[in-house]
């Protein structure tokens, strides 16, 4: 059997003719109403990615021109701060060529010259940040700041100094020198 095959009705296929017209019109009518806001839309995001690129770009001139301020100051510290230690040693070396130029000196004037180019000396190293490091006897041992240089029987505390062979010298809590000392050994 067979099931007989309905033919539209001429009404059934004007109404839908005109359904689909009335959908496609509909559809266009949308779209015409839809092209100028996503065009709107469309030319406003552009406006924002090219402003987001201009701002980008400034943005990375900006830090690529911090960076190099940053080194030039870094360079300019350097420079400075060797030119301020040097200028800090100037004295010292007058006095050492003041002293030089004495020729008939006395002992006793050449050890007060020494003394006072010393004085200028540490001054001049005080001022630039680099103290002496010289730990009393009796000191606890650091390895921080001293260098054992040999053990030796003494009636202090073991691991403490007993004597200062060389003084020490730090700058700005930086060991440039350790003190080389003598310990105590433990009993």
């Amino acid at each position: 059997m067979t099931e007989p095959t309905s033919n539209p009705t001429p009404t059934e296929s004007t109404q839908s003719q005109q359904s689909a017209e009335e959908l496609i019109a509909t559809l266009n009518a949308h779209e015409a109403d839809a092209l100028p806001k996503l065009q709107a839309e469309l030319a406003t995001l552009q406006a924002k990615s090219a402003d987001l690129a201009d701002q980008f770009l400034r943005a990375k001139a900006e830090a690529e021109n911090a960076r190099r301020r940053a080194e030039d100051e870094i360079s300019k510290a350097r420079k400075f701060a060797v030119e301020s230690f040097a200028e800090s040693l100037l004295p010292v070396a007058d006095s050492l060529e003041a002293g030089l130029i004495i020729k008939d000196a006395t002992v006793e004037q050449i050890r007060e010259g020494a003394q006072a180019t010393l004085r200028q000396l540490v001054a001049a190293l005080e001022r630039n940040k680099v103290v002496a490091i010289n730990p009393a006897a009796g000191t606890r041992f650091d390895p921080h700041q001293h260098q054992a240089i040999s053990m030796v029987p003494a009636e202090q505390e073991a691991n403490t100094v007993v004597t200062v062979l060389q003084k020490g010298y730090s700058i700005a809590d930086r060991v440039l020198r350790p003190a080389l000392v003598t310990v105590a050994a433990p009993k």
